[in-house]
């Protein structure tokens, strides 16, 4: 097992604020993906590195001393991403179609370092559907996408996937299947299911489902993530969503728990999409070098068909 920046991450935010439930809402990512970049960590270096507390964590002697190094490496890594932008002023403008998604729950943090980044880069955002973005990268309306790289259909277009977003089962708390040891897609189908339609969540969820000789019981079919998650947390049923969309709470305060499934359950992939072919702008480049950079080594791959995510 090898150290990662997204643990070093995880761990400084928990050491920060004292709770992996308050760490997970400030990473917009699941309190299961920090115990698990905690347990990690702490089943590498051989050391406890928090002391569980019944209202929170404490840092251990050995998670202090290391914390000291967690923030080095995770300035160092900081200041590698700016090195190759200092003393290059890029200008231009940058016209970037995204997915309700996408623009909801992956993209704004990332404008928003990239433009401090680049002060002199115009950025113009655009929310559309996954098809009109293909076909806009083809007619050049928009230089780049960002996307669900893993529902692309056209072969046109060249793909670069950077980060997969783990689906897990969302349950209120207190639910039943929080006491399995395991629990399966075949416990899924006992329940009443919530179906996100928008970004084509609902197609990609059959496609995993008709690889089981079980169906959901759908109760519910609705655009909205909100929507998902105050039925969710209400007790209306459970649904399978990525972390990346997870919040621990509805906007009625009540709580949603998330389980991983023993089943495979494909991750939602995300990346860039742009024209095979086209000439790299200034702006291009370094958008694409931003993503680069942080997520480390891409999957690099051209446009095909592929089941959904």
């Amino acid at each position: 097992m090898s150290l990662t920046l997204r643990q070093l991450k995880y761990f400084t935010a928990v050491a920060e604020v004292g709770r992996i439930s308050h760490a997970a809402l400030q990473l917009n990512i699941s309190q299961s993906a920090v115990t698990t970049a905690v347990r990690e960590l702490e089943e590498m270096l051989g050391q406890q590195l928090f002391e569980r507390q019944p209202h929170g964590v404490e840092l251990t002697r050995a998670g202090r001393r290391f914390l000291s190094h967690a923030y080095a490496v995770l300035s160092a890594a900081d200041e590698a991403i700016r090195m190759p932008h200092e003393g290059v002023n890029v200008e231009g403008t940058l016209t970037i179609a995204a997915t309700y998604t996408v623009l909801g729950y992956f993209l704004p943090h990332h404008l928003q370092r990239f433009e401090q980044l680049h002060p002199q880069i115009k950025v113009k955002v655009h929310e559309v559907v996954r098809e009109a973005i293909e076909e806009g990268l083809i007619t050049q309306q928009y230089d780049m996408g960002v996307l669900l790289t893993s529902n692309v259909v056209l072969r046109e277009l060249s793909l670069e996937t950077f980060f997969g977003s783990q689906r897990r089962l969302w349950v209120p708390a207190k639910h039943a299947l929080l006491e399995k040891a395991e629990v399966t897609l075949a416990d899924v189908a006992a329940e009443p299911y919530i179906l996100l339609t928008v970004d084509e969540a609902a197609g990609t969820a059959m496609k995993y489902w008709s690889k089981t000789p079980y169906q959901p019981q759908i109760r519910l079919r609705t655009s909205s993530v909100e929507a998902v998650r105050s039925t969710v947390a209400n007790g209306l049923g459970v649904t399978v969503l990525s972390d990346m969309v997870y919040r621990p709470w509805s906007l009625e305060g009540k709580r949603i728990e998330t389980i991983s499934l023993r089943d495979a359950v494909p991750t939602m992939n995300i990346g860039l999409g742009w024209k095979q072919g086209i000439e790299f702008s200034p702006a291009m480049t370094a958008f694409r070098d931003y993503f680069r950079q942080l997520f480390l080594e891409p999957v690099v791959h051209q446009g095909r068909r592929r089941p959904g995510g």
